[in-house]
């Protein structure tokens, strides 16, 4: 068995290697779509083109205005008075918010009642919005408690202060909240899903096009043979992988790993096992590489949606939620997210190795009786 297994991954690896196309898909590609989905996968709002609309052109509208200014979320981009070129410059995108202080504004503080402002926004993109609708409440919300606290000094004279709440926050495992730190493993994940069912489901097609499947059929090796022969290299191109993008995402956007390392290439050993099996069943099931293809990417993509890479599965309705339990990636999303960020380990993620294991005995075994039948 090991004699005929040892000439099946030496036939397989040759086979992928002798191809100088592939050579840059399995070593360079993954390092480069890292590079780029991880620049592109920021939901960080910073530097939002802001129109300033100052009707009041007071001390207290222009204080407001310059505490938006100074913040590294809003860039003045002009000043305008005339209400007909704030409706053309967001209509041509020239702005994504417009800061609106209607006349009175210095009055209606110094009368003590709630100053009024506008905040104008690109609806469009409604997450950018919300996210800046937040970003203006929070600069509001602090200018307004220094002002009450200076008005409070000046009225108190030498009285004590009263007594007030301030609220101190720290953030765990995301110290700075930077969304790179949270989707740089998750690409990470989505990269080695790709490239492994991409490789396997073109394993066994290749073989009926170029017409060595009659070959293999003759020999005496077994099915289960010709699936480790099958896997175990498209296993081991995957490791290679997962050792690149993990050191990209180390070195180059500073993703700390907190967790064992050993322990996340098991866990990468469990998710290959799904992953590789799903594509020797989509394999098995197409005629030609281009149909192999086309299958991979219906699987993919389902598989990205549901994962929580992109929208948190909680949020999901719950019918959706439990058929999630059955996607391999949500799984290996959790660890992988979990060892670089929380140092997780066994004792915290064992449900979903176990998920992992059982998922891919299912589908390896699916892939071999698929193979028996064939032959």
């Amino acid at each position: 068995m090991w004699q005929r297994l040892r000439h099946m991954l030496r036939k397989e690896l040759i086979q992928i290697f002798r191809d100088p196309r592939m050579r840059p898909v399995i070593l360079v590609m993954p390092v480069l779509q890292l590079l780029v989905f991880s620049y592109a996968a920021v939901t960080d709002v910073t530097h939002i083109a802001t129109l300033l609309w100052d009707e009041d052109n007071t001390v207290a509208s222009r204080e407001l205005a310059e505490r938006f200014v100074a913040s590294k979320f809003f860039e003045k981009t002009e000043v305008v008075t005339d209400p007909g070129q704030v409706t053309r410059m967001m209509d041509a995108a020239e702005v994504q918010t417009v800061l609106h202080i209607p006349r009175g504004f210095e009055g209606e503080i110094n009368a003590g009642q709630s100053g009024m402002i506008q905040m104008i926004l690109d609806g469009t993109d409604s997450n950018t919005a919300g996210v800046v609708l937040q970003y203006a409440g929070q600069i509001c919300n602090l200018w307004t408690s220094e002002l009450t606290a200076r008005r409070t000094a000046r009225l108190a004279g030498n009285q004590p202060k009263p007594a007030t709440v301030e609220v101190r926050t720290r953030t765990w495992y995301n110290e700075n909240l930077e969304s790179q730190i949270y989707y740089v493993p998750g690409v990470i994940a989505t990269l080695v899903t790709l490239i492994t069912l991409m490789l396997t489901a073109m394993a066994i097609v290749r073989e009926k096009e170029i017409g060595t499947m009659e070959q293999i059929m003759v020999t005496p090796i077994r099915p289960v043979e010709f699936i480790l022969g099958k896997t175990l290299p498209f296993a081991l191109i995957g490791f290679l992988d997962v050792i690149l993008v993990t050191v990209a995402g180390v070195f180059w956007f500073n993703v700390p790993l907190r967790g064992n390392i050993l322990f996340l290439f098991l866990s990468t050993a469990l998710f290959f096992m799904s992953t590789l099996g799903i594509g020797l069943i989509i394999s098995t099931l197409s005629q030609t590489q281009q149909q192999a293809m086309l299958s991979t990417f219906f699987v993919f993509m389902p598989a990205l949606l549901l994962s929580g890479f992109m929208f948190p599965v909680n949020n999901m309705p719950e019918p959706i939620q439990w058929l999630t339990v059955v996607n391999p990636l949500r799984h290996y999303l959790e660890i992988i997210r979990s060892v670089f960020l929380k140092g997780g380990g066994m004792a915290i993620l064992g449900r979903q190795m176990v998920i992992l294991s059982v998922m891919g005995v299912v589908m390896l075994t699916i892939a071999s009786l698929r193979f028996r039948k064939t032959l």
